[in-house]
């Protein structure tokens, strides 16, 4: 009941998640990432502990291939978790247990990964992966396009509800998690739109904290 895209810009070393669900609030569950370590969404039947699990190792040096062996061997019901990762230099691996719900299926590449579960058809994660990699521009971007190509070929079996895309670079909070957790409407469409506001003030509010005193101006009444 899932579809996502780990990913990790080869230019910039951004890594970002970017997922949709019928399930409400997927991204709050499934999305993980850590800058200059890697990206990892967990889903099918989640457990979020295997997000956290798969950068840790990683963190300690092991490779995408290596932490999701690791993480077959320590996650509880393993058979029932899919698990994607991309690694800091971009190599990626994924796991999807046999008993992943409905068609599901996964596609990898150099710097993306994408996999899903419950799918409308098995050409669903392909797609996300084309999509990521025909498109250009900021990583976000290249995220929503991912998406909008998973949902154009199909998506999940049924309507999604809910959508995110995560994006981390060099600070150790995420540049940009925005997330629609419910809707009857196209979350990713919201997801869409909340990131065509937000790119272009993503690097004042990363200026804001690390130092407000070169920050640009916060544009609220009686700011100068």
């Amino acid at each position: 009941m899932t579809f996502s895209i780990v990913a990790r810009c080869a230019d910039t070393a951004m890594f970002g998640v970017a997922i949709s669900s019928s399930s409400p609030a997927v991204a709050a569950r499934c999305s993980h990432a850590r800058a200059g370590i890697g990206a990892v969404a967990s889903q099918n039947i989640t457990d979020p502990s295997l997000g956290p699990l798969a950068l840790d190792l990683m963190a300690q040096g092991l490779d995408a291939a290596q932490a999701i062996e690791q993480v077959r061997a320590r996650g509880k019901h393993i058979d029932y978790r899919q698990v994607l990762a991309v690694d800091a230099a971009g190599r990626t691996a994924i796991h999807s247990g046999p008993n992943s719900l409905g068609i599901w299926t996964q596609a990898t590449a150099q710097n993306a990964a994408s996999g899903g579960n419950l799918l409308d058809n098995d050409g669903v994660p392909q797609a996300m992966l084309d999509g990521f990699l025909r498109s250009a521009g900021h990583i976000g971007d290249r995220l929503i396009a991912a998406l909008r190509a998973g949902l154009a070929a199909g998506g999940e079996a049924g309507p999604v509800h809910s959508a995110g895309m995560m994006i981390v670079d060099k600070v150790s909070w995420p540049v940009a998690d925005l997330r629609c957790d419910w809707t009857t409407e196209c979350p990713i469409e919201n997801v869409a739109t909340a990131w065509d506001v937000y790119k272009p003030q993503l690097e004042a509010y990363v200026q804001r904290a690390l130092d407000p005193r070169e920050a640009p101006s916060y544009g609220v009444p009686g700011d100068d």
